[in-house]
């Protein structure tokens, strides 16, 4: 990953006029928020901008709104979270360019903040337009990238701005970028990936990136079906796509060819019905009864992953290897995650997880906070996984 600037670089900024790129798509129910764990994120680095004096302006996106102004996706809904959280006075602008922009950063103090409208009200914004890049970078004289989560996206207030205007990245970019440098990008090895998940169609190219960075990848959930019984085992009613069995076993012979083991589960905890408490059996991966389904890894698999785990210095962990939302079969999950907190606490491994089920997960089993780095960006961790170039990363380093 090539260098980057960040705000240790940025000295000398009272009374500049800076543009923070912050994630600030948060859940919202009955009109307010009701997680601001985004908004926490992007915290330390709107006070530190306002600290240095800095005029700091936040650009920031809400919703799918198709490039049109829609009543219930406008960040005012946003901005009294935004001033609980910094506990400071967010004034709001009724759009992120124009007069409206224009008039109420001319009335900033040195230190104040300003949320601007949601940039998605423009077609400008998702299409990356000259003309609509260079409306907004007239708010601006520095350009500073805090949203990781939308760094996949070569959008305008994401990429587009830093062609013109001096690029950095904020405190939770770079706390990621150097979290996910110790997780793939120079890892102290072994390294161990966790993958689970529904569908091995949803993550072919993650896969075929990791058998070839890792020393184990370990399939969980419904995917690990796919493999198994493209291998000949009888998985019964369990999840499973069937038609990609071709490419599960290119995927197999890929991470042989690399040196890359495979983990995949030995015994499973199958059941009838997929419920809480539903009646379940724990029996041989080659025993699943006809009429049952895999809902999560049985004992014997859990001590595989842990045994890995233990042997591992480096940890990437993208999905869960059961159904955790419903117990019982939530067991391995929590097993594997508690055994990776304890190790990470020891400080034995590094420890990197990411992924909307994957926190989920992890916050379900009580580690989240004990995990070396735990991702809140879904689209861009995975995009990361699979080795792919970040646009919104890209323009922020120092050679570009």
């Amino acid at each position: 990953m090539p260098a980057f600037k960040t705000l240790d670089d940025l000295t000398d900024i009272a009374g500049k006029r800076v543009l923070v790129r912050v994630d600030l798509n948060v859940p919202v129910a009955d009109g307010k928020v009701s997680d601001a764990t985004r908004i926490e994120r992007v915290a330390p680095t709107i006070k530190e901008l306002s600290d240095k004096g800095a005029k700091v302006i936040l650009l920031a996106h809400f919703g799918r709104p198709k490039g049109e102004p829609v009543a219930d996706q406008s960040l005012s809904l946003i901005a009294p979270a935004v001033e609980e959280v910094l506990d400071q006075k967010v004034a709001f602008a009724s759009d992120c360019i124009g007069q409206p922009a224009a008039d109420a950063i001319a009335a900033m103090q040195n230190g104040d903040i300003l949320l601007l409208e949601n940039t998605r009200f423009h077609k400008g914004e998702e299409k990356n337009l000259p003309e609509f890049v260079a409306e907004l970078a007239k708010n601006g004289d520095i350009f500073v990238n805090d949203a990781f989560s939308a760094a996949h996206r070569a959008h305008a207030s994401t990429e587009g701005l830093a062609h013109h205007m001096p690029a950095y990245a904020g405190r939770t970019m770079q706390a990621e970028l150097e979290a996910l440098e110790k997780g793939l990008g120079q890892p102290a090895r072994p390294v161990v990936a966790i993958v689970g998940g529904a569908k091995v169609s949803t993550k072919i190219d993650l896969l075929s990136n990791l058998v070839k960075k890792v020393d184990a990848l370990v399939i969980g959930g419904g995917m690990a079906n796919t493999f198994l019984a493209a291998q000949g085992i009888n998985v019964g009613k369990s999840l499973c796509e069937h038609d990609l069995a071709e490419t599960a076993k290119q995927i197999l012979a890929n991470a042989e060819a690399a040196g890359c083991a495979i983990v995949l589960p030995v015994d499973g905890v199958v059941a009838r019905e997929f419920k809480a408490g539903a009646a379940n059996e724990t029996v041989a991966i080659n025993a699943i009864p006809a009429d049952s389904m895999m809902l999560d890894v049985g004992p014997k698999s859990v001590e595989a992953v842990n045994e890995w785990i233990s042997k591992a210095q480096t940890l990437v962990w993208n999905g869960p290897l059961g159904a955790f939302e419903i117990p019982p079969f939530d067991t391995a999950t929590v097993a594997a995650a508690k055994h990776a907190a304890e190790q990470t606490r020891a400080g034995k491994l590094v420890s990197v997880a990411g992924g909307g089920d994957t926190v989920s997960a992890l916050n379900h089993a009580g580690v989240a906070d004990d995990f070396s780095y735990v991702s809140t960006a879904g689209g861009a961790f995975l995009e990361w996984m699979e080795g792919k170039e970040l646009p919104g990363v890209a323009v922020l380093s120092t050679t570009a």
